[in-house]
């Protein structure tokens, strides 16, 4: 099904921007969610430091017609109901937009009918060469963490651009930052970019992917390694100590390279924190950093998943639903030439 490109609820084209912005598809749903996603995308808007702003493109995706009479034929009924419920949902989605300082002519409005949410989340993105994806995490996931559900797991199987998650409640916890700092403060603003860093062969795309980013931000970075001790079992052997300072060494002596490469190639402008921190699991390693109020952290792709495209690792999977904050996710080949593959043994970033 072929929907207009820009199509506002009440039939009226929305207006254009400028390209040189960050073209950001949110993908809206009318519940907490969706609410998540809009506030989250909102914050990434004010944060832009373009001179002139792209549309911020916001997409309700509804299942497809049910056929009816014949294989050449749909129920027209049916077509109509789905769609004025997308378009009554993108309504309430203007109308919070504009609470949060979008005003409905920077709005690019879509209605998309897809079988899968997440794919037809991937063809509005690619309709209008985002730079970006925004969702919120899948109902019923522990508030202030992010779940991955189906539309997220189909983003995260085959988005051909970054994509941001925010955490459960994000909404209610932005206007819980209003309420305190009062009514004339921005409830919330982004504060910082902390990129989960593990050294490998292709992770240069990738890095400086996550640095241009937060540099159109204007977020300042810092770069994190944790490093994990043993399991129980395998801490009872000997030179488990000596092993762990070792593998701190090697991880400050990685994240010097990293700094000085981002330095290298985008200038001594951008300021990069540096930390490696020890502890037990991800989860619990993680949960030791000290994070910002507008922390977002990123996670570089995975070498290899369970499944060919699938660009979250193992360890990048297990950040995602331990971090309190926006994770945002890069694809595979990212900022990679063309015709560059991935090569090498399997890693679990």
């Amino acid at each position: 099904m072929s929907e207009p490109k820009g199509m506002e609820p009440d039939g009226v084209d929305s207006g254009g921007g400028d390209p040189d912005g960050l073209r950001v598809v949110v993908g809206y749903s009318p519940d907490e969610r969706g609410d998540d996603a809009l506030v989250l995308a909102a914050l990434i808007r004010s944060a832009d430091r373009s001179r002139r702003l792209a549309p911020l493109t916001v997409a309700n995706v509804h299942p497809p017609a049910w056929p009816a009479h014949g294989p050449a034929s749909v129920d027209a009924e049916w077509v109509a109901y789905l769609r004025h419920q997308s378009e009554e949902a993108l309504g309430r989605a203007a109308a919070r937009l504009a609470e949060l300082q979008v005003p409905r002519p920077d709005l690019d409005l879509r209605v998309r009918a897809h079988r899968g949410s997440g794919r037809g989340l991937i063809e509005v993105a690619r309709e209008v060469g985002a730079d970006l994806v925004v969702i919120g995490s899948a109902p019923g996931g522990r508030r202030g963490r992010i779940a991955i559900g189906s539309t997220a797991d189909q983003l995260l199987h085959d988005s051909p651009v970054p994509v941001l998650l925010a955490p459960r409640g994000y909404a209610d916890e932005s206007l819980r930052h209003h309420r305190a700092l009062g009514p004339d403060r921005a409830a919330r603003r982004l504060e910082r970019m902390t990129v989960a860093f593990w050294p490998r062969r292709d992770v240069e795309g990738p890095l400086l992917a996550a640095a241009a980013l937060a540099r159109k931000l204007g977020l300042p970075m810092r770069l994190l390694t944790l490093v994990l001790r043993p399991a129980a079992v395998a801490a009872r052997f000997g030179g488990v100590g000596g092993a762990l300072d070792r593998q701190v060494a090697q991880a400050d002596e990685d994240l010097r390279e990293a700094a000085g490469l981002l330095g290298a190639r985008l200038g001594d402008g951008m300021p990069v924190e540096r930390l490696a921190e020890v502890g037990t699991g991800v989860a619990a390693t993680l949960g030791a950093v000290d994070m910002l109020p507008g922390e977002i952290v990123a996670c570089l792709p995975g070498r290899h998943g369970p499944l060919r495209k699938v660009f979250l690792g193992e360890g990048s999977g297990k950040i995602v639903r331990a971090a309190p904050c926006p994770v945002l996710v890069l694809p595979r080949g990212i900022g990679a030439g063309e015709g560059e593959a991935s090569s090498g043994e399997d890693d679990q970033t």
